[in-house]
C-alpha cells in the first residue's frame, strides 16, 4: 500500500472517530508537515528549527481540536494544515506588532516571539490583509494562493483540493499574483 493511500485511509478512519488511526497517521504526515513549516519559516529568520517544530505542533493541535473535521484525502489535509500554519504566523505577527505599539498586547512566550521578526511581521500582516481582500473578490483565487504559496502544493494537488482543472488553477494563480502585486505595491508607486 502506498504512503498516500495509507494516509487517506487513516484520515478516513480518524474522521470516523478512530483515535488509534491518529496515532498511526502522525508518523506518516510529520515529514510533510515539517516541509510545509520550513517553507513558511524560510520567509522568516534562518535557522529556526525549534520554531519550525512549534509551528507544526500548533497547527496539528488546532486541526485535532476542530469540532467539525473531515479530511477528504491527504491533499485536502495538507491544504487545511497550510491554512492553519498561515493563520498561526499571522496571529503571532499581529501580536508582535501590537506589543511593539503597546496596545492590546497579550503576553507571548519566548518561543512565540522568536517565530516572526519585526521586519517580516508587517509584511506578513499586509500580505494576509491583501489575501483577505482577494478572498472577498474571489475565494477560489485566494485558496489557490494559500495552497500553492503557503502549502507548497503542486498545480495538480491544488486542482484536486479545489475540484477544478489544473488549467483553472494556473489561471487563478496568475490572476491572483497580479492582483496581490498591485495590492501590495507601496502607495508611492501608484
Amino acid at each position: 500500500m502506498s504512503a498516500s493511500h495509507s494516509v487517506t485511509q487513516l484520515l478516513e478512519q480518524w474522521n470516523g472517530g478512530d483515535r488509534e488511526a491518529l496515532d498511526k497517521l502522525m508518523p506518516l504526515i510529520y515529514e510533510e508537515l515539517r516541509k510545509m513549516a520550513r517553507r513558511y519559516m524560510s520567509q522568516q529568520n534562518p535557522d529556526h528549527t525549534l520554531q519550525t517544530t512549534a509551528l507544526i505542533h500548533e497547527a496539528y493541535l488546532r486541526m485535532v481540536k476542530q469540532k467539525e473535521k473531515h479530511f477528504e484525502n491527504r491533499v485536502h489535509f495538507y491544504g487545511v494544515a497550510a491554512q492553519a500554519m498561515r493563520h498561526i504566523l499571522v496571529d503571532y505577527a499581529r501580536a508582535r506588532r501590537a506589543a511593539k505599539r503597546g496596545g492590546d498586547a497579550r503576553p507571548i512566550s519566548l518561543e512565540e516571539a522568536a517565530l516572526v521578526t519585526q521586519e517580516r511581521a508587517a509584511e506578513l500582516v499586509a500580505f494576509d490583509d491583501a489575501l483577505k481582500e482577494l478572498e472577498e473578490l474571489s475565494k477560489r483565487q485566494s485558496r489557490v494562493v494559500e495552497l500553492r504559496y503557503f502549502g507548497g502544493l503542486s498545480v495538480e494537488e491544488t486542482a484536486t483540493v479545489l475540484a477544478v482543472s489544473p488549467e483553472t488553477v494556473m489561471r487563478d494563480w496568475s490572476m491572483a499574483k497580479t492582483w496581490l502585486h498591485r495590492a501590495l505595491r507601496p502607495t508611492s508607486e501608484v
